[in-house]
């Protein structure tokens, strides 16, 4: 009885072994940005050549995005009620 706890013990030890060996789900993405900066710059290898400016957005739309953006910290946020409700709707 006790060399099979023995054994199971030691089969479970080593599942949780190589369980610990396999890749993270974050892990399984390093490396993507370098891979796609290889392919786009395999593409397109006279890129380099091209001086026409990038169309995006200009710099006052930018300013006006980032200080929308920083005022939205600005406000507190709304109070979280501290009633507890259970079973029963909030509607009177």
């Amino acid at each position: 009885m006790i060399k099979r706890c023995l054994i199971f013990s030691g089969w479970i030890a080593l599942l949780f072994l190589l369980m610990s060996c396999a890749a993270s789900r974050l892990e399984t993405d390093y490396g993507t940005s370098t891979r796609l900066l290889k392919i786009n710059q395999i593409e397109n290898p006279e890129a380099e050549k091209n001086i026409e400016p990038v169309y995006g957005l200009d710099g006052e739309a930018a300013q006006a995005n980032t200080e929308r953006y920083r005022e939205g910290f600005e406000k507190s946020p709304p109070p979280v009620p501290s009633t507890l409700t259970i079973g029963i709707s909030g509607n009177k």
